[in-house]
């Protein structure tokens, strides 16, 4: 330890047996430069035996017990000076996925400080639409080192074996090599942070992010298993109705997972138009499913909704009670922070960011999402974000007076476009007016507007092309974006997140326009990432005293958990936070809710 403390950095890998919550370190690699590098066993098995042709054990040399091979455990009071190390913010830590180091160590008594960079992280801030940003991959590109991850070690499929069984040879390889491997790209990525002006981003954001969704992670959330048992009956019997009101349409039965059947159904026995087609036939996507049901053919609506059916129960229904903890009893979701391109968070195992809302059964689903005793979920959602992040952007003044003001957005958008006065504007053209409003935030030409508001093309482009007459500072500001984006290959978001857009500038006009709308939109969307970001920095860092604790992010939606008594004070510091984490020219509101489920606590 005195090496590291007198190095004052080092780097770290921990190797687990899973990824789990419980999984237990198996070993730990540790260095204070790119050559220099340790790794301490802590859970390999013992060595297997040989035997001989009868069975018979043959003892060797380097037959040794797992007693002699591993280190006491990591809160033994023999490793005293290690915990003390880990603990110590005055020793800086790079590592290559911080959150799974930090979630590791937390499970063997140990509270990692002093995380100063991530690999992964910077990989991710310089360049958020590569695929994978993990050590092995990053080491490779950046030193041209070929650094063993987990499946390296212990195979896949039926040939892997646990990564306890791993030879500790092996696996320094993996841990110490790997944390030397770090220190190595270190110096070389913040230069690039520095150079592309990102380095705020991850100290200010991404790093201190991760011990906030490390600690969601180990919160979890309660769920109701009965119900769910329940749900489960009932969805059983409507796709059984539904699969038969399909059969007797198309007069027999047919797979509705095969997609080439459903193309003989749809196409061939019930002469239904093709609407698009790929490489293997009509297409028999949603989209085209979605546009044949509008059109009035029952068979297309009835395949979307066993589809529908048939996600939620698969997905959600028999899977969720089966991934309760069974020392915590509540779901624990893992949040990603290298996926989403746009900066947004995602969720998986299970994934709660996509459990649909617009659905009744989505809905229902929500409902059986439920707090522990004694306590109500507390729900804030940020109002028309994107909106206003829009009008702050483009400061467009109809936009920044409206939300200056307090008025409705979708109503003054309406009165624009229709030519009346706000009071005059019914409920249908407040609901075209808010179609229009997020189309032109995504992007969306007259053929997509057209099937969402179900009106001709010619309709749709008299609307687009009215909206743009009347908010000429979007429309400048939408032109700039697909203009700075061809010329210098990328956008950014408020604090500097930046999108690049190689297809911008590809000569497949379908490939070009995808590239058009990923300007426009990144910026937008990013930004409103960025902003919730920061507001579960700040509002952990203000909850630590406190019983209160957030659960969930689902993308501008924060969930908390806190006894009926602590609702008060809790909401007043989720105004504060959220309302205030990024300062915009027009005022940010949240929508904040309480109840006992998760559907419920969603209000004003």
């Amino acid at each position: 330890m005195d090496v590291i403390r007198s190095a004052g950095i080092c780097g770290i890998r921990v190797l687990t047996e899973g990824d789990s919550l419980d999984s237990a370190i198996v070993g730990i690699g540790l260095a204070t430069d790119s050559r220099s590098s340790w790794y301490l066993p802590f859970g390999h098995a013992p060595p297997a035996q040989t035997v001989d042709v009868h069975g018979n054990p043959i003892l060797a040399l380097d037959d040794v017990p797992a007693a002699d091979i591993n280190l006491p455990p990591l809160d033994s009071p023999a490793l005293a000076d290690l915990k003390s190390m880990f603990e110590d913010e005055g020793v800086l830590k790079s590592s290559g996925d911080a959150k799974h180091d930090l979630q590791a160590l937390f499970s063997a008594g140990i509270v990692l400080r002093g995380i100063t960079f991530d690999s992964s992280l910077a990989s991710y801030c310089l360049d958020p639409g590569k695929r994978r940003h993990e050590l092995e991959v990053t080491a490779l590109d950046r030193l041209e080192l070929s650094v063993p991850g987990v499946d390296d070690l212990c195979g896949t499929g039926r040939t892997a074996v646990p990564v306890r069984e791993v030879d500790p040879e092996r696996a320094a390889t993996h841990a110490g090599g790997g944390a030397a491997a770090i220190l190595a790209m270190t110096g070389s990525m913040r230069e690039d942070l520095e150079s592309y002006a990102m380095t705020r981003l991850l100290e200010d954001v991404e790093l201190p992010l991760v011990p906030v969704l490390a600690a969601m992670e180990r919160t979890g959330i309660r769920i109701d298993c009965e119900f769910f048992e329940g749900l489960h009956r009932k969805l059983a019997h409507d796709l059984t109705l539904v699969q038969d009101e399909i059969f007797a349409l198309a007069g027999g039965e047919v797979n509705l997972r095969s997609v080439p059947q459903l193309r003989t159904l749809l196409f061939d026995t019930l002469k239904l138009p093709v609407l698009r087609k790929t490489k293997t036939g009509p297409s028999t996507d949603e989209s085209v499913l979605s546009a044949l049901a509008v059109e009035g053919h029952a068979v297309p609506r009835l395949i979307l909704e066993h589809r529908e059916l048939d996600k939620l129960d698969s997905t959600y229904v028999r899977k969720l009670p089966l991934m309760v903890n069974d020392r915590t009893g509540r779901i624990h979701t893992s949040f990603n922070q290298t996926v989403a391109a746009t900066g947004r968070l995602s969720s998986s195992d299970p994934n709660l960011q996509n459990i649909p809302i617009r659905s009744s059964l989505g809905r229902e689903l929500r409902k059986e999402f439920i707090p522990a005793d004694g306590c109500v979920f507390l729900s804030a959602d940020y109002s028309q974000i994107e909106l206003r992040v829009l009008a702050h952007l483009s400061g467009d003044p109809a936009f920044v007076d409206a939300f200056r003001e307090g008025r409705d957005i979708h109503r003054e958008t309406a009165a624009r476009i229709f030519g009346v006065e706000p009071g005059e504007v019914t409920p249908g053209m407040r609901d075209q007016a808010k179609t229009i409003n997020f189309a032109t935030i995504y992007g969306q030409g007259p053929v997509a507007l057209a099937a969402q508001l179900g009106i001709s093309r010619s309709e749709a482009t008299e609307f687009i092309q009215g909206y743009f007459e009347r908010f000429v500072g979007v429309a400048d500001y939408l032109e700039t974006m697909k203009e700075l984006a061809r010329t210098q290959g990328y956008v950014e978001t408020l604090i500097g997140r930046r999108r690049y857009i190689p297809e911008i500038r590809a000569r497949n006009p379908g490939m070009r326009g995808l590239g058009e709308r990923t300007a426009t939109n990144s910026p937008i969307q990013g930004t409103a990432a960025d902003l919730i970001k920061i507001a579960m920095i700040r509002l952990h860092a203000r909850l630590q005293d406190s019983p209160s604790r957030m659960l969930l992010q689902v993308h501008d939606e924060l969930l908390f958990e806190t006894p009926a008594s602590q609702v008060e004070s809790l909401r007043k510091i989720v105004r504060e936070e959220m309302e205030g984490a990024i300062q915009l020219e027009v005022p940010l509101r949240v929508d904040v809710g309480v109840s006992d489920s998760w559907y419920d606590s969603k209000g004003g």
